[in-house]
């Protein structure tokens, strides 16, 4: 059987409205093991479904099994979609209509097969405020259909962790959205506790994506993208990068060059790292030659360093000289060279 996690079953109704609105229920159950979570340590994900993460690693398992617990004892209805808001806190980038024309030909052939969560809008009465399935309620909404939707009396704090967690599991969110998720929450005053629950993720990577969402201006960020395929370490480097206002200035122009839109989102990113990431110094290298004009070794030398490498085959006995030499040499330039080196 089934555990409800969401509380009470409905009773069954005979309304042929039933279909299309929700009373509010008043008996709940606390959402995702919530009820803990003021007791959890702070450097440990949070909620009864994020200490599963770990044990689930086929895409989209997860999040499956969040909807298949959310539907269990609970009804489905249909919804208007012109009575759906968005969550209060925005979990990703913008997405454009042409990228959700797979979903929308995946509902058109098979239905909406997997329901969206929402709750009563806090502020308007007869609306609703979308926890998860943003992009379905879109992709609906060009179909011109209803969504099939689950209404549930959330908390603030419950549609974040609702939100988040079934993202996550679906993979859906890039790294940089998640930090961006996490900034927002933050800004909103949720409790570390919460974020971290939303993200399921420990202390130290939500310190490192609130690092990364401060370093980089939102700007830089839009004008990059989502950049699914580039993860922690990328954005982290980024971050570091980004010391002074000259090297953001030039990480915003490089993004917004029209060759640099013109790239997917991952090839944009690696354009800015790529403008403001120091280029190695290069070495001019001479060759080191005998009296006789023989090459036996070479010269190599750039701001930092000089490096004199010398071929044993072709000159064994200068090899081992120089070896011998050098203290004398650096004994001799105390001497006399360093008084030329400070002129």
């Amino acid at each position: 059987m089934s555990r409800q996690i969401f509380g009470k079953t409905p009773p069954e109704t005979s309304n042929p409205e039933a279909t299309t609105q929700v009373e509010r229920r008043t008996v709940k159950k606390p959402l995702m093991g919530l009820e803990n979570l003021g007791s959890r340590r702070e450097g440990q994900p949070v909620g009864a479904l994020g200490a599963s993460l770990n044990a689930l690693s086929e895409r989209g398992k997860l999040a499956e099994e969040i909807e298949k617990k959310l539907a269990a004892g609970q009804t489905v209805v249909e919804l208007d979609t012109g009575l759906i808001d968005p969550s209060f806190v925005s979990d990703r980038m913008p997405v454009s209509d042409e990228a959700l024309s797979d979903l929308v030909e995946a509902i058109r052939e098979s239905t909406q097969l997997s329901p969206i969560l929402v709750r009563p809008h806090p502020d308007t009465p007869g609306r609703y405020q979308t926890a998860f399935g943003h992009r379905r309620v879109r992709a609906v909404a060009m179909l011109g259909i209803p969504v099939r939707a689950i209404v549930r009396e959330l908390t603030d704090e419950e549609m974040v962790v609702a939100q988040g967690q079934e993202n996550h599991a679906r993979k859906d969110l890039s790294y940089i959205e998640k930090a961006l998720f996490a900034q927002r929450l933050e800004g909103r005053q949720f409790r570390r506790a919460t974020i971290m629950a939303a993200l399921s993720i420990y202390k130290s990577d939500l310190s490192n994506m609130l690092s990364v969402a401060h370093k980089i201006p939102a700007e830089l960020v839009e004008a990059i993208g989502p950049s699914p395929n580039t993860g922690r370490r990328g954005w982290i480097e980024l971050a570091e990068l980004l010391k002074n206002d000259k090297l953001i200035d030039m990480a915003c122009k490089a993004a917004a060059a029209p060759l640099t839109q013109a790239q997917d989102s991952d090839e944009r990113f690696r354009t800015v790292l790529a403008a403001v990431k120091p280029t190695p110094d290069k070495s001019k290298v001479n060759p080191l030659r005998d009296e006789q004009g023989g090459k036996i070794g070479k010269v190599a030398s750039n701001t930092q360093r000089l490096v004199v490498t010398v071929d044993r085959k072709a000159a064994p006995g200068f090899a081992d000289y120089l070896s011998d030499k050098l203290p004398e040499l650096i004994a001799e330039f105390a001497k006399v060279g360093a008084g030329k080196v400070d002129t």
